[in-house]
């Protein structure tokens, strides 16, 4: 993606107030950073931040503003590039992506054993498609003439089974933005197990059924 500024996305009113009240204070690392704004409004409210992204032209206007934004996507191995940390987020990124597993697995090995991770993607159910079919706006909204645009649409199942298999613990699929069945956005809050919850060599533990809810209630 181009970037020419360092403005904050058209997300940041109804997104960015949630997910900062959802992270612990401490180190944060943004995976799909862009051009360095969340990171940016991370450090303000007291966060050790940092981030990565692929595209060349944020990374620069990240740096330019003093921010540690380097060059990377959840394609490679970040761990071993940034250590690990005791949050991640990924922000409206996972509905860019062609192998959306190897993200979720790179979220998992970011994070400290009990690290929380907050990710979030246009949301999709049952009531909203109904409303874009009905007001004949499925073609605006699935668009297939955005170039970089999503190739992922996601449900709260389908984004959860994702995590779960990363290893990812699922807490809550929370909804943000218009009322719960129109929301813009839904955000997954995850927890890397600690080693003490790890089960025994030969046993399985069995995911747990998220805690679907607005992000009101």
């Amino acid at each position: 993606m181009e970037y020419r500024s360092a403005e904050e996305s058209h997300t940041a009113r109804y997104l960015w107030p949630l997910v900062l009240s959802l992270l612990p204070k401490g180190r944060v690392f943004d995976l799909g950073a862009g051009n360095g704004a969340f990171v940016a409004r991370l450090r303000a409210e007291g966060f050790d931040a940092s981030g990565a992204d692929p595209s060349e032209s944020g990374v620069a206007i990240a740096k330019a503003a003093g921010l540690r934004v380097e060059g990377g996507s959840g394609d490679g191995d970040l761990a071993m590039r940034f250590g690990r940390f005791q949050a991640v987020t990924c922000l409206e990124v996972i509905e860019h992506c062609h192998y959306p597993r190897k993200v979720a697995r790179c979220i998992h090995d970011l994070l400290e054993p009990g690290g929380l991770a907050v990710i979030s993607t246009p949301y999709h159910g049952y009531w909203k498609n109904l409303a874009l079919a009905l007001t004949n706006k499925m073609d605006a909204h699935f668009t297939a003439l955005w170039d970089g645009g999503h190739v992922k649409f996601w449900s709260e199942r389908t984004l959860a089974l994702l995590l779960t298999e990363a290893g990812l613990n699922v807490e809550h699929v929370l909804r943000v933005g218009r009322i719960p069945p129109l929301a813009k956005s839904m955000v997954a809050v995850v927890r890397k197990a600690r080693r003490d919850d790890v089960p025994e060599s030969g046993s399985k533990a069995l995911p747990g059924r998220p805690t679907s809810r607005s992000a009101g209630s």
